[in-house]
């Protein structure tokens, strides 16, 4: 149950403040990187929010980002951090890596790695699942070799499954998740029954300086009930659309939950660039922050940012 518990929490999928007041953000929200000129006219544009949802629920290109990146040679800096329960800095892990696709090269080289305080154990394993389920995905990530197919490569075990718990999330918001009990309906917040509990907004603005987009934000009401807010997991997704072809740029989510089995509290947030030809979308920022907790386990509090560029 603790490994269910955090497949839902570690959303980076590939899975920010758990209390923004005392852990420190890496700029969690795609929207720093966006200026808004201002809100959009629905009659004069003939949007809806139905507009945007659709795109969600039937766009690729986020996941085609993820699994193209394996094609090309980039860098990629990850800085990890772990926190006591007074959210004071325990543990920090930071790499350097070099992704490269050239013929006999080593798939992933480590350019520079250093660590402090309580990452790992006595026989060498991570003091935390967190930072293990962390490692799992992203040096796997690195490691495996691209392949045409959008099916994920064999094995990984159990992991596995709650790797591709995570796609779904992540790349597939709105849709159930499921294999973990309490969870996969309330991912679900495009039915009809969970509109009831979101206001829809959406946005004109600019990424990056240059590229026109659309912010389209879903977030929880806030004239609800303590009762029903509760019971409501995703916070606040929003997505980034380029406006010239809808697809999408970004996506941060915020989540928090808590029953019997667990409780948690993660953001995350995921941003892609242009790269190449100028219109192979690929993975240029990755950050996340969340705890959570299950009954006698200690409460795990992690928070990552990960940097990847100069595709080739």
């Amino acid at each position: 149950m603790k490994k269910i518990a955090l497949a839902i929490l570690f959303s980076a999928l590939y899975s920010l403040p758990v209390m923004a007041q005392q852990i420190p953000r890496f700029n969690p929200d795609t929207l720093l990187t966006v200026t808004i000129d201002s809100a959009i006219n629905i009659t004069a544009k003939r949007l809806s929010a139905e507009t945007f949802i659709d795109e969600i629920l039937r766009d690729t290109s986020f996941y085609e980002a993820f699994r193209n990146m394996k094609k090309y040679t980039f860098t990629a800096e990850n800085q990890l951090y772990t926190y006591n329960k007074h959210n004071k800095v325990e543990a920090k892990l930071y790499r350097k890596l070099l992704h490269t696709v050239s013929p006999g090269a080593d798939r992933v080289k480590v350019l520079a790695q250093r660590d402090s305080g309580k990452i790992y154990k006595k026989n060498g394993k991570y003091q935390l699942y967190t930072v293990e389920m962390f490692d799992y995905i992203f040096m796997n990530a690195y490691k495996s070799a691209y392949s045409a197919s959008a099916e994920s490569p064999v094995g990984g075990g159990t992991n596995q499954s709650y790797k591709q718990k995570l796609k779904t999330l992540l790349f597939s918001p709105g849709r159930p998740v499921k294999g973990i009990p309490f969870i996969s309906d309330k991912t679900e917040i495009f039915t009809a029954n969970m509109r009831q509990y979101y206001d829809y907004n959406f946005y004109s603005g600019t990424y990056l300086d240059s590229i026109p987009v659309y912010r389209f934000k879903v977030t929880q009401k806030t004239d609800l009930s303590n009762w029903t807010k509760s019971g409501i997991m995703i916070k606040e997704l929003t997505t980034i659309f380029d406006k010239r072809n809808m697809q999408i740029l970004g996506r941060y989510v915020d989540m928090k939950y808590s029953n019997m089995l667990f409780d948690f509290d993660v953001q995350m947030n995921i941003e892609l660039g242009y790269f190449i030809d100028g219109e192979t979308l690929l993975p240029v920022k990755i950050s996340y922050q969340g705890n959570w907790n299950v009954p006698l386990k200690k409460e795990e509090r992690v928070s990552f940012l990960i940097q990847q560029g100069g595709y080739r």
